[in-house]
């Protein structure tokens, strides 16, 4: 006999946000410690999808990471904005992030320093990230 099925989506449904619960991670000493949830959370998400090369380790969906290999090298006239739209696509894939604005470069030498703002469902967080040109 086949399972009836009427009626099934009439029914209300109550929709539950997961945790966005991860391991914390001491960057500097280089351990794993205890867990993290919110705005910390999203801190070390964020830091992790910047220092990920997309494309480069299988374990991870081709969605996830930042391309700057191909920028060294390169002037910063190319680099500025190159380095806007490919943080900030980066950045979007992740549910939790709604925006990234205010985008501001820093040129020194060899390495171009890009401040930014990263608005995220648990509130906003300013941060950076240098690369080599």
């Amino acid at each position: 006999m086949i399972p009836s099925v009427s009626g099934f989506l009439d029914q209300e449904f109550e929709v539950e946000e997961e945790p966005s619960k991860n391991y914390r991670m001491d960057i500097y000493g280089e351990t794993i410690c205890g867990k993290i949830d919110g705005l910390e959370a999203m801190k070390q998400v964020i830091y992790k999808i910047l220092n990920t090369e997309r494309y480069q380790h299988i374990i991870y969906s081709w969605n996830y990471g930042v391309e700057l290999e191909d920028l060294y090298g390169e002037p910063s006239s190319y680099v500025c904005p190159e380095l806007e739209r490919r943080i900030t696509e980066a950045l979007v894939q992740d549910d939790r992030i709604k925006s990234v604005d205010e985008f501001a470069f820093e040129i020194d030498g060899h390495a171009v320093t890009v401040s930014f703002t990263v608005h995220t469902v648990f509130g906003d967080i300013q941060t950076e990230k240098e690369v080599d040109v």
